[in-house]
């Protein structure tokens, strides 16, 4: 989107640097399992700014002091986990980019979450961009001026605070086979704190522990990257292990209750510019006659799970559980990253970090490219600079 930058790149690009690129993602770590975009996004300061602004008013509005009220609902009941927090300590919202009727980039928000995402990948993945194609060393992935190592600082002062890192646990179901396993390895690199699985965590008197060495090993504090979607169809396991839902003496980051209320369901409370239509399925009493510029969508899904792109009335009068979706205004992406062969869509998501005591701080961004109907990386296996990669900004 940076001119100057993206002529530069594609003339210099080659298959044997990207080559290069993919050997050395992953190398010392886990198999990377989702593609890996050929280039960087060069985001404008225009657009950077339009995403701050957008950012803003969303966060403003997480921040009311009847948010939690107006979100209650959203928590499944079979799934509450006490002693809730008063915020998330980790915030994403994911901003398709689009033209405003002036031809201007302009962000429309496409999903937020109360809940980690790659945090350290995303790191490790702007060095390496910059590094295997030679980019300009001033270009960066932070925002509020942070750079590579205050950025580790701050990830560091939420994630561990003042507990020992080994007492800090990162913690999924069946950590090495996850997607984003290379990340859970980069984050504990970084941080020095445990990577294990739910299936590995007991529960002794009223706190939690890991085994290692033959030592049972208290766990003060979770990196929670467990979705309980996950394990839903098998309850046994937190009977073996533990379960979250107990009455438990530990410390979250971020508690499992904000990645419900933070999430598709609060889309329909949101009235912005930069957010578009959407509406609680069972609230809607007369169907929009354009109903092919909306999509549908689960509440309680992840990663475009379940998502209807061309909706029909005859699909909505066959969901069951209207209160468990959302009908929204389709998001018309904008070609705006020229490949060598034409056009690709954008999304951009911006990744906060919610000290305690303090203002949520917008830290750093991912980047997803799209050829297809949806950005996933799922639907786009046949194309080529489309996946998962960073946006860059001058500084």
């Amino acid at each position: 989107m940076i001119r100057s930058y993206r002529d530069s790149f594609n003339a210099n690009f080659t298959s044997a640097k990207y080559n290069t690129f993919l050997h050395k993602a992953d190398e010392g770590f886990p198999p990377i399992e989702f593609r890996l975009a050929e280039t960087p996004v060069f985001i404008p300061n225009d657009l950077k700014e339009e995403l701050i602004k957008a950012g803003e008013e969303i966060v403003n509005f997480i921040k009311l002091p009847g948010f939690k009220a107006l979100t209650k609902k959203a928590i499944p009941f079979e799934w509450e986990v006490p002693f809730e927090n008063s915020h998330p300590h980790f915030l994403t919202l994911d901003f398709g980019i689009t033209r405003d009727a002036d031809g201007r980039l302009m962000p429309k928000l496409i999903e937020l979450q109360g809940f980690p995402s790659l945090y350290g990948f995303q790191t490790h993945l702007a060095d390496l961009y910059k590094e295997v194609y030679e980019l300009d060393p001033k270009l960066t992935p932070f925002f509020n001026g942070l750079n590579r190592d205050s950025y580790l600082e701050l990830l560091k002062k939420v994630i561990v605070g003042q507990h020992p890192p080994h007492q800090v646990v990162l913690m999924d179901l069946d950590v090495n086979k996850q997607k984003t396993a290379i990340d859970f390895y980069i984050t504990a690199k970084h941080l020095g704190i445990k990577i294990i699985g739910l299936e590995d965590i007991f529960r002794e008197q009223n706190h939690i522990c890991y085994r290692e060495n033959g030592v049972n090993v208290r766990i003060k504090r979770i990196y929670n990257r467990l979705i309980f979607d996950e394990i839903k169809d098998d309850f046994s396991l937190l009977k073996e292990c533990f379960d979250p839902r107990e009455i438990i003496d530990v410390e979250w980051m971020t508690h499992p209750n904000w990645f419900y209320r933070i999430s598709k369901y609060t889309m329909p409370f949101l009235e912005s510019k930069y957010v578009p239509e959407s509406f609680f399925l069972n609230e809607v009493t007369t169907l929009p006659p354009d109903l092919e510029h909306y999509v549908l969508k689960p509440l309680f899904s992840f990663a475009g799970m379940g998502v209807m792109i061309d909706v029909t009335k005859k699909d909505i009068e066959a969901i069951e559980d209207p209160e468990n979706w959302i009908l929204q205004e389709k998001v018309v992406y904008e070609p705006v990253l020229q490949a060598p062969d034409g056009g690709v869509k954008a999304e951009l998501r911006l990744m906060y970090i919610w000290p305690d005591g303090e203002d949520p701080i917008l830290a750093i961004n991912l980047a997803r490219l799209s050829r297809g109907k949806m950005i996933g990386v799922r639907y786009n296996k046949d194309f080529d600079w489309v996946g998962g990669t960073v946006g860059l900004m001058e500084p």
